[in-house]
């Protein structure tokens, strides 16, 4: 089997991503066209030995294609209605669709069932989210959660390749005694910590920390289930990590837990405190798997357990994600 396929913000962090995934895993493309903004037209990216132009979306037809993979943010929405009008499957990694209940939102290895219910569109989930379902969903199937409490502390490539640029260029300008300037966050992030990430709501609720709650319910299909999440920016490069406590329906020890987890595809178990090993920022840069550590009894509340993660926010976060919902979907064997 070979596919016909497009990225529609090719140009992007993300998209950069979809095209080493693609080679990577040696997804079955029969044909590659690449899609982004105006001003990226005319480009050439590299993909397996060749250049591709990188097309308008704006004007691009999806006639024949198979899979478009969507990182061009939310406001390309009707561009991805117009490519799933052509037939084309979209797995679109904004917020447009997530929410939207004619939409599956899907993690593979958490409700992959549910991406054949799509009517030509699939959404991504946010990328925090998909780290914590990764890690909670083997724990739920065993014990049912009432209550998730989840702080983050997030990587710029969050927030593109702006912020990326903006962290480098703030770490050079301290260490030349130069006045740190920020633009793409309220305040300078290298050297900090910032307790916001998007906007805030009459409540003072971010709408990462509204993503968190409500795709998570959604995800688990547990829309009565309690979360309280609080996200946070961090001066990391590219890994996501979350702290995250649960409250379950019995009490469960750390050994049952990591059995569960280590059985769990995508995830992998790194907690033996007495060797000091835990999962930081640095081992997830650039793999696939989330890693999951620090398991150990809530000392407060005797039927609640601690664990921490961490994942790479563009791959398993992001492009990564997607490109599995594809594989799942075309049933493309694994590599």
């Amino acid at each position: 089997m070979s596919l016909h396929v497009a990225i529609a913000g090719a140009t992007g962090v993300v998209g950069a991503e979809f095209l080493r995934l693609l080679e990577e895993r040696a997804f079955p493309v029969a044909s590659l066209r690449l899609m982004a903004s105006a001003r990226s037209a005319g480009r050439r990216l590299a993909f397996r030995g060749t250049e591709i132009e990188v097309e308008d979306l704006a004007e691009a037809s999806f006639e024949g294609v198979d899979v478009a993979f969507f990182s061009a943010g939310s406001a390309q929405k009707a561009h991805a209605r117009r490519a799933a009008e052509a037939g084309t499957l979209v797995v679109d990694n904004s917020s447009a669709f997530r929410m939207d209940p004619d939409v599956p939102l899907v993690v593979p290895q958490v409700n992959g069932d549910r991406a054949r219910d799509h009517k030509g569109i699939i959404a991504n989930p946010n990328c925090s989210t998909i780290l914590l379902v990764m890690a909670i969903a083997p724990i739920e199937r065993q014990v049912p959660i009432r209550r998730i409490v989840v702080s983050t502390y997030q990587a710029v490539s969050g927030s593109g390749a702006a912020a990326l640029a903006e962290l480098e260029q703030q770490a050079a300008d301290e260490r030349e005694g130069r006045p740190l300037t920020p633009s793409v966050y309220p305040m300078p992030i290298h050297g900090n910590v910032i307790p916001f990430v998007q906007a805030f709501d009459a409540d003072a609720i971010t709408t990462e920390e509204w993503k968190m709650v409500k795709e998570t319910q959604r995800i688990l299909e547990r829309p009565e289930l309690a979360v309280s999440a609080t996200c946070v920016r961090v001066p990391v490069r590219r890994a996501h990590s979350e702290a995250v406590n649960l409250e379950l329906e019995r009490a469960v020890t750390p050994d049952e837990a990591r059995t569960w987890l280590d059985a769990a595809p995508g995830v992998t178990v790194v907690d033996d405190p007495a060797a000091m090993r835990f999962p930081t920022p640095r081992d997830a840069d650039g793999g696939d798997d989330v890693l999951v550590g620090r398991i150990r009894r809530d000392p407060g509340r005797p039927e609640a357990l601690d664990l921490w993660l961490t994942g790479d926010q563009i791959r398993k976060g992001a492009a990564l994600n997607a490109v599995e919902i594809a594989e799942h979907l075309f049933e493309v064997p694994a590599r």
